[in-house]
Formats: structure tokens, C-alpha cells, sequence
């Protein structure tokens, strides 16, 4: 049998092979046309490609240039060429496309090598780091699964890659890359991101093997995570490390030297409720929303800015070293102080007769509140309050998993003491440090700006100004005895008996003398200085608020005092400096506020009563027990029942205040000796003085207090004067 093909079937065999590469030819050709044609979904157009949309992180950014927060639906943030590690660059190229410089978007050596190794069952990607850009910045769902869909967008890939190659250099095009690729944990997208993750540095600072380790985590960000999976991490790492020696970015010697080192991470997960200055990024948010809106502020398309997708920069006066000094000073003594607090119940019941406060907490809850929305009754939410549950509840030793009911957990953060500071410079309105609570996690209420407590007797200056404006001098003589002013007699504890002049009274926060001037100068004129001194909450004009029965902030009270130091004249505490969009063009720039609310005479000597405050008033353990013996001045103020423990303490360069308390008037130390603004907010103030002078690279002034230039009229050494009030 002649089983040799005849001349005709040859040709109709080749024909037929012919008819089918062309037709699959064709059949590519036409599909990639329509992939060009956009019959498969939109292609991005030139202006695209010009801008490609990305949610970037609003960065906000302290004084000293330190980012200390974001605010992010992506936790993304870009970086320039010149901000990235060489290290990073080279072992993206060696482990992910090696003739990046030599190709114009596909590599077609690379593909057909690829293709017969999948053919032979070594499955290999072929895609370039510009396939791999066009997928990141064009492809709203991902890479597609479904073969059909993958091969067009496949196509897609090919088109856009091309595209981009004409349009941007290979430094633009891997820096892109670079800046869209996801690093898995935490939504952390992009390379400067990623760095300060893992290792809490700027990418330019990335060594080898740390580039290794993020560069290893691309080909599965979950897989290769280094805080879940360590070993698959670190031989991820020591691969990409090879790679590099094999495109001859490394030695031998180094890899296996930077091979046998541990991943040695430094992972700190960007989170809304952790980082520097957590409140503060809280409370700055709202004012940016507010500020765009009052302003008219929105992009060029007339859309409005949103702050988690729009990679603003917002740059603050926070400083980064001052907030951090802060935030230990008060987590320092809150947890000796919360000791204190917890020790005095004993076996005592502190919402005895309070039981109102845990039904208002029950109410206020998200817990109630999510028991209401799904139907549920009064009695079955009650009930889910006295059930057992797994929790983490805040402790001064850390965060602590446990077991207990929902109303043992309210009873439990109703008794944690809150505390906010916040500190300025009086010359320049800049708000330097801000902790509005102790912990943003579990307490998100803001105690600096938002929140309003009884000032006590951090009041009182106000009463002694309208005194001296009135001609009072600091050193007159008053009888400490009772005064009654329309039916109202303050009551007063340690009482020093006898006349003493103004400037001890004050020292020595003495109520009845405080008393007799608002009697002298009236309430309407206290009220009046005071709201020239910038204190915004409501201060009825009532005998009773030269002793700080009105509510006020933090934010307002630490804006006053500042105007003593600062001649006089107030400034608003300003903590946004200006608004950047993501090119770097300024949205919006704050201007401070200015007035003169005072005569510098009557500034400079309030400045020296205080400064009696320190050296032998009710502040005077700043010398002995802290060896603060720098000039420094300020105010104990202590409410009704110990509710409110407040110190405002001012240096020639920086003004500070502290306020203490709990969520509940209600409950508060039983004592004084431990209640008292001496001892609850005071030490906060110490603790954080003493870091910042002892830290040389701050450079605040140890020096005295500025006076007046023309000099000071007003008579403050008390030894050659003796005019006392008649009897």
C-alpha cells in the first residue's frame, strides 16, 4: 500500500496550515484592533496617561518635615525617582524584568521563552514591569481570571504598555510602578508606603536586603508577607538577593553575607487610631472639610477634594519631637496617677447613687445603638449588657484581651482618668503639640479643641487683670475674709489669714481675695477681658467666674495665656500652616488672627504674679521636686469635688496646658491632696518641660521673660510699697 503523499496533497495539507495561521493572524489582528478601538472596554486616552488615577494618602506633615499621619482609603503614598533606592530599583529589574531597559513596553525574546516553558509545564509569567504598570493604573478589577477576559486584557496590556513607553521615559515609567504596586498588610499600596511599614524609613534609605524583602513581596503580597509568613519571606528575600547577584548588581560575597542576616523589621502599620498626634489628625480633618466648603475649594474639573483619595500634603506646625515628648510626658504619669485613682474606691462602690451615669452610657453606646437599629427591645439590650463577651479593653500596660460584660467595660472606662495637652508659642500662634485624650482608640473624644471643662481657678488671672486695668496695683494689701457679692459667699480652703497683697493672693490661689476684685472692677468687665483673650465658650457675667465656674477649652485657655507672654497681644494658636495639592500647588494658606487685648504694662506684670505662682505659690514643686529653676510662670486650677485638675504653665517661648479628669464630673478623686490641679496636672506639664529642654536640638530659651521695651510703670517689687485696702 503506497502510503506516500502525492504532490497535490502536500499543497492542499499546506494550504490548508496556511489558511490557518493566517486566520489566526486575522483573527489577533482583528482583536487587537478592537481592543484599540475600545470594543472591549474603554482604553485610557492621552490625557490618561498624562494623569493617571490613583487614590494617593493626604500626608500631614509636621514642622520638622515628619509625616505624622495620613489620611487614606489606600494607604498610598508617591514617591520621586530620586527618593527611591537604588537597591530597590535593581532588584525590581533583576527579579522582574531584566531587559527593562532594552525593550519598548513587550519584550518578544522574553514572551516566546516564556511560551515554550508553559508549553513544558514550567509556568512562568511574561509581562514587563510596564505590562505590570498598565494592569496597576488602568484595570478598575484586577487581573481577570476568566481566560477570555484575561486575553483581552492581555491586549489591553500590550496597547497601554505601548503607550506609555512613548510617553514616559523608563525613570518615570518604574518610578510609576514603584509608586501603584500593592504591599499587602494594612492597605499599603506603593513603595514609599511600604517602606515605612515595614521598616519605618523613607525608601531612599532602603539597603539590599530590605529592598529584597519588598521587591520579594510582588509576586503575592500575602504569601510572602513578612509579619505573616517570616520563612517564606525571608527565602523569597535571599531569591530576589541572587537575582540581583546574577545581573551583576551584587557580589557573591555580599549576597551570601546579606543572605544570612534576619529580616529585622521595624512594622508600623498605618492606622486612623495609632501614630503621632492622633487627635490632632482628627480634629484637622474636620477643619479641612470645612475649610474647602467656606472657601469654595475643589479641583479643576469642579469636583470636591476628598482628603483620602486626593494625595494632598497638609503641612501643620505640630512638631514631631515636642507631640512625641508630650504623649510620654502625660502616659508617664497617668499611669502612676490612674494607680492612685483606682486605690481610693477600696471596696467602695463609686456609682452608688451615680446609677443614672451607666443608663446615660448604656444610651450613648454604639452597642445600644446597633440593638436599637435591628429591632431589638429595651430589655433584650439590657440583657446583651449583662452577657459575657471576648473583648480588648485599654490598659496603661497595654491593650489586654479578656472577658467580661459590656456594663462591667462602661464601669471600667468610666473610671479611666482623660487628659489633653496642648502647647504653643506665644510670638508666633503655632501650636506645637496636641494630645487631646489618652488613647484615640477607645476614647475619640477631643479634650483640647472640642471639648469644654470647668476652669477653676486658671480663671482667676483674668479677675486680677481687670483689677490692675482698673489701677489696682499687683502689691496692694486685702484682708483674706470672706466677701459677699448679691447673695453669693465663696467658700474657700486653706485660708491664710491676714492681709496679703495681690501678687500672694494669687500665688497662693486664694478665693476670698479673688472675690473682693470682682466685687471692685464687676463681672461684665471680666467677662469682656475675657473674650478678648480669645476664650469662645459662653461666660455669663456672674460674680462666680472670677473663681472658673464657666466651661472653656483647653485650646482657649492656653490662646489667653499666651497673650500675657506675647506683650499683650493675642494671637489665635494656629496649627494648619497651608493646604498642597498632590502636584504642589497651595490650596489654601491660614492667616493668623492678631489683636492687641491688652496694654503690655498690665501683660509683663501678670507674667510676674505668675512667675510668683512657680516660686512660691501652688506651683512651687515645679522647683522642688522637678528642678525646674528656669524663669517659667503659671496657674493651678482645681474645680468643685476635685472634678477638673488643670495647670497652664509659660516660658518665654512656649505656653502649656494641661487639663486632668473624667468622662463624668461625677466621678473624681475624693481627696484634694490628690485631685488638685498641683497634683493631677501639673507633673504632665513638668515631665514634658524637662524633655524639651533637655533636648539641645529644640533650642527654647532658658532665659527670663521679655519686658516691655519702654520698660515696666507698674510697681512689682512688693518690699517698698504698703497701701492696704480699708476694712
Amino acid at each position: 500500500m503506497n502510503n506516500q503523499l502525492s504532490r497535490e496533497d502536500i499543497r492542499r495539507y499546506n494550504n490548508l496550515l496556511w489558511k490557518w495561521i493566517l486566520g489566526i493572524v486575522s483573527f489577533c489582528a482583528v482583536l487587537l484592533l478592537g481592543t484599540g478601538l475600545g470594543l472591549f472596554g474603554k482604553l485610557p486616552s492621552f490625557r490618561d496617561l498624562e494623569n493617571p488615577k490613583s487614590n494617593l494618602a493626604s500626608e500631614v506633615i509636621s514642622s520638622d518635615e515628619v509625616v505624622l499621619g495620613t489620611y487614606y482609603i489606600q494607604n498610598r503614598s508617591n514617591a520621586r525617582y530620586d527618593e527611591i533606592s537604588p537597591n530597590v530599583i535593581n532588584a525590581l529589574i533583576a527579579t522582574e524584568d531584566i531587559r527593562f531597559y532594552n525593550h519598548s513596553g513587550i519584550d518578544f525574546k522574553r514572551t516566546f521563552t516564556i511560551l515554550f516553558y508553559n508549553l513544558v509545564g514550567k509556568k512562568q509569567g511574561a509581562s514587563t514591569i510596564t505590562q505590570q504598570l498598565a494592569l496597576n493604573l488602568f484595570s478598575q478589577e484586577g487581573r481577570a481570571y476568566n481566560p477570555f477576559k484575561r486575553f483581552i486584557q492581555k491586549l489591553q496590556e500590550l496597547i497601554i504598555a505601548v503607550k506609555l513607553e512613548r510617553n514616559y521615559t523608563k525613570e518615570e515609567i518604574i518610578t510609576m510602578y514603584l509608586n501603584t504596586v500593592d504591599f499587602g498588610s494594612y492597605s499599603t499600596f506603593g513603595i514609599k508606603s511600604a517602606a515605612r511599614t515595614y521598616f519605618n524609613i523613607n525608601p531612599d534609605k532602603l539597603s539590599p536586603e530590605q529592598a529584597a524583602v519588598l521587591v520579594g513581596m510582588l509576586k503575592g503580597p500575602s504569601y510572602y508577607s513578612p509579619i505573616r509568613n517570616p520563612e517564606r519571606s525571608k527565602a523569597r528575600r535571599n531569591t530576589v538577593l541572587s537575582n540581583m547577584e546574577k545581573a551583576g548588581y551584587l557580589s557573591q560575597a555580599e549576597v551570601e553575607l546579606l543572605q544570612r542576616k534576619p529580616l529585622s523589621l521595624v512594622f508600623r502599620p498605618a492606622d486612623h487610631t495609632e501614630g503621632s498626634a492622633t487627635y490632632f489628625r482628627s480634629v484637622l480633618k474636620k477643619d479641612i472639610k470645612t475649610i474647602f466648603q467656606e472657601n469654595n475649594i475643589h479641583k479643576p474639573d469642579g469636583t470636591p477634594y476628598d482628603l483620602d483619595r486626593d494625595g494632598l500634603k497638609i503641612y501643620t506646625s505640630i512638631d514631631s519631637r515636642l507631640q512625641r515628648y508630650a504623649e510620654d510626658a502625660q502616659a508617664e504619669h497617668l499611669k502612676a496617677l490612674q494607680a492612685q485613682f483606682n486605690a481610693q474606691w477600696g471596696v467602695r462602690d463609686p456609682f452608688k447613687g451615680f446609677e443614672m451615669l451607666l443608663d446615660q452610657g448604656i444610651k450613648r453606646s454604639e452597642r445600644y445603638r446597633q440593638g436599637i437599629a435591628e429591632g431589638k427591645s429595651e430589655q433584650k439590650i439590657r440583657a446583651d449588657f449583662n452577657r459575657r463577651v471576648k473583648m480588648s479593653i485599654f490598659t496603661w500596660k497595654g491593650n489586654i484581651d479578656t472577658v467580661m460584660t459590656p456594663l462591667d467595660s462602661l464601669k471600667y472606662y468610666k473610671l479611666m482618668l482623660r487628659s489633653s495637652l496642648m502647647a504653643m508659642e506665644p510670638q508666633t500662634g503655632y501650636v506645637r503639640a496636641w494630645v487631646g485624650g489618652t488613647n484615640y482608640e477607645y476614647f475619640k473624644y477631643d479634650q483640647v479643641k472640642i471639648g469644654t471643662r470647668q476652669v477653676g481657678s486658671t480663671a482667676k488671672p483674668f479677675t486680677y487683670l481687670a483689677a490692675l486695668q482698673k489701677g489696682f496695683s499687683p502689691c496692694f494689701q486685702v484682708a483674706n475674709e470672706p466677701v459677699t457679692i448679691d447673695d453669693w459667699t465663696p467658700k474657700s480652703e486653706s485660708t491664710i489669714t491676714g492681709y496679703l497683697t495681690l501678687k500672694r493672693a494669687l500665688a497662693k490661689s486664694q478665693n476670698y481675695i479673688t472675690a473682693y476684685l470682682m466685687r471692685e472692677v464687676g463681672p461684665t468687665a471680666v467677662v469682656t477681658l475675657i473674650k478678648k483673650l480669645g476664650i469662645t465658650s459662653e461666660v455669663p457675667a456672674y460674680p462666680s467666674i472670677c473663681l472658673g465656674t464657666f466651661d472653656a477649652s483647653l485650646y482657649d485657655m492656653v490662646g489667653a495665656y499666651a497673650a500675657f507672654v506675647n506683650h499683650g497681644i493675642w494671637t489665635e494658636p494656629i496649627y494648619l500652616l497651608r493646604i498642597e495639592d498632590k502636584n504642589g500647588h497651595v490650596l489654601y494658606e491660614q492667616k493668623p488672627k492678631i489683636v492687641q487685648a491688652l496694654d503690655e504694662q498690665y501683660a509683663y506684670t501678670m507674667v510676674n504674679m505668675l512667675k510668683d505662682v512657680v516660686q512660691e505659690g501652688t506651683a512651687a514643686r515645679l522647683r522642688f521636686k522637678y528642678n525646674l529653676n528656669y524663669p517659667m510662670g503659671g496657674k493651678t486650677g482645681t474645680t468643685q469635688n476635685n472634678s477638673d485638675g488643670w495647670f497652664v504653665g509659660i516660658t518665654p517661648q512656649l505656653v502649656t496646658g494641661v487639663w486632668m479628669g473624667c468622662e463624668d464630673r461625677a466621678i473624681h478623686f475624693s481627696a484634694t491632696v490628690q485631685g488638685q490641679g498641683a497634683n493631677s496636672a501639673l507633673p504632665v506639664f513638668a515631665l514634658f518641660m524637662k524633655r524639651v529642654y533637655a533636648d539641645p536640638t529644640l533650642k527654647y530659651s532658658k532665659g527670663d521673660f521679655d519686658p516691655p521695651k519702654n520698660g515696666i510703670d507698674i510697681t512689682t517689687d512688693c518690699s517698698n510699697y504698703h497701701q492696704t485696702a480699708s476694712p
